[in-house]
Formats: structure tokens, sequence, C-alpha cells
């Protein structure tokens, strides 16, 4: 008897970007009539959802011959974006420098060092609650000084939205459906956007609820301080077109660890301090959804990076003392 063996495989690390897996979680809300999936873009080869704009950015810069053997790419990063450009700047040989700030997580900080990626770090707060207009600065300067430099701009570039459309077609194919709720966390808006173009072009039903930060100034226009990492913005988005989303959730800091814990207390998912964010905005959403719905939250980051904040009593009793909701 001959054996025709069909071997799949993927043909790089890079190949491996995308076909997350879509999880039921069947234990994270009890009661729950709502039917609620995470798709687990924390299983993406650098860990975030992040890796999908990266890839799409810097291919279609290279086709479009904007990036060549020389460039140097510049980019100002919170740690996954800058991770997911960092192993696809390896690959291809390409020289990159990253802008970030103190809230870097000390483990990112490592993986991109080990990529070999160049760092410059900004120490002055942006007045916003953050130091993103602070990181876009030094970034312009450094434009300016390297020759033959490229700036992906994450903020402003399509190419990143752009990747989601692979999403939402891998959640609708595994689903056999489109959803009737996406729960989205909020930074660049770029995801965001790209699943909200997505579904106008797929004529789905889906409602996106746009989960932030509270002190975030995206969808509010009083910034606060914020400690977590990738979520919320000191500045408005570029991306975001206010009448794609159906209604926003803001959560605090502490209630993002509180939903982070709970994550992995129910369905033993180690994710990062966005996903603790999205999992308290369904549920304080559950009660407004219909019994019936099918809900997906994007799950945007994996949890690793942050044993020593997010996942650490310590860490939290130092920077919420006051608080009961962890």
């Amino acid at each position: 008897m001959q054996i025709t063996e069909i071997k799949q495989h993927a043909d790089n690390i890079l190949s491996c970007i995308g076909n997350t897996p879509l999880v039921r979680f069947n234990r994270l809300f009890s009661p729950a009539t709502a039917t609620i999936f995470g798709k687990l873009e924390l299983l993406n080869p650098g860990g975030s959802i992040k890796d999908r704009s990266a890839l799409q950015i810097v291919q279609r810069a290279m086709e479009q011959g904007k990036i060549t053997k020389d460039t140097v790419l510049i980019e100002s990063t919170s740690g996954n974006m800058g991770i997911g450009l960092a192993r696809i700047c390896h690959y291809y040989g390409l020289r990159l420098l990253l802008v970030t700030d103190p809230h870097i997580n000390p483990l990112a900080e490592k993986i991109l060092t080990t990529f070999r990626a160049n760092i410059v770090k900004v120490a002055q707060h942006d007045g916003q609650g953050g130091y993103l207009n602070s990181r876009l600065e030094k970034v312009r300067e450094l434009l300016t000084e390297i020759p033959n430099s490229f700036w992906p701009d994450q903020y402003h570039n399509m190419d990143s939205p752009a990747a989601q459309e692979q999403t939402l077609a891998e959640i609708i194919q595994d689903l056999g459906m489109a959803p009737d709720y996406l729960f989205i966390p909020t930074s660049t808006c770029g995801t965001l956007r790209g699943f909200a173009d997505a579904i106008e072009r797929y004529g789905a039903h889906t409602k996106i609820i746009a989960v932030d930060a509270e002190g975030s100034l995206i969808f509010k226009d009083q910034a606060n301080a914020r400690l977590i990492p990738g979520m919320g913005a000191s500045r408005k988005s570029h991306f975001l077109k206010i009448e794609q989303v159906h209604d926003v959730v803001h959560v605090s800091d502490e209630v993002c660890i509180a939903g982070c814990k709970l994550l992995l207390d129910r369905e033993s998912i180690l994710a990062g301090g966005s996903s603790g964010a999205v999992v308290k905005a369904m549920e304080r959403y559950l009660p407004r959804l219909e019994p019936d719905a099918t809900v997906v939250a994007i799950i945007p980051d994996n949890g690793e990076r942050y044993l020593d904040t997010v996942y650490s009593d310590d860490w939290a009793a130092q920077h919420f003392p006051q608080s009961n909701k962890l």
C-alpha cells in the first residue's frame, strides 16, 4: 500500500504570524447567557496582535521600495509593536531604532535588544498622562538626523489597520458567521479601525465595543496618569472614526489587573493588561447583551512580560495601596 504524505509546514517564522486560535470562554462569567470567545493574539510569534501590523507595514514598504537593505527603521513603541518590528527586521537584516519610555516592560526591553534593536528612551513626560508625544517628537528628530530612514508610523500608516481584515476573516471562518459584538482594547486605534473597515466590507452586523483606559485622551478630553503600557493614549487617534464604534467602556489600571487575574483564574490564560480591561468591560456589559449574543474578545498580548507588574501583588500594593478591587 502506497501512502502519499502531505506535508504542511511554515516557510519561515514570519509566515507563522496570524491564524491564531479562537477559544470559547466557558468559565469566565457564570452564569452568562451570551456565548463568549477569545481571539488569542497572544499566540503570535512575538506574543501580540502587533505582529500582524508590523509585518503588513514592513512588507508593503519593501514592495514599494521605501525600505531597502540600507534603510534604518525608526519607530515609537511601548513594547509590542517594537517586538513585532524587531523580529521582522532581524529576519530581513534591517536596522531598527526604537524610541521607548520608562513604562516599557523590562522583559520586553530585553527581547528587543536580543533581536538587536537599538533603543532610545525618552524621560520627559508629555503632560498628557503619558510619554507618547515625547516619543514622537524624538522620532521626528531622529528621522531628520539619520539618512535613508523610514518611519513605519503605526499611528497613521493605513497598512497597520489593513492587517486586521485577515483577523476578522479568521474569526468568521472559525465561527461560521460574524460575531454580534467585538470587544477591542484601544491605543493607536489601528486594530479598532482595521476591524471596523473589514466589518463594513463584509457587510456584517458586528458591533464594536471599544475598551479604553481611564485617563486616556482617545475618547475623553481630560488626561490622567496611566501605568499599564499598550492601553489608551495621551493624544487623539488619527485612525478613529467614531461612527464605527457602537460604545466605549473605560477601565482603570487597577481594574485591568483584576481582569487579568480573573482570566487567569477562570480560563488559565496568562494575558497582558489590556486583556484584563477587555474582560472587565465585558463583565460590565453582559447585562446589556441579548441572551443569544455571540461575543468575541480580542486578547492582544501575552502576560509573561507582566509577571513583575500586573501579576505581582507587591507591585499592585505599591501603586494602588487604597484599592480593594484587586
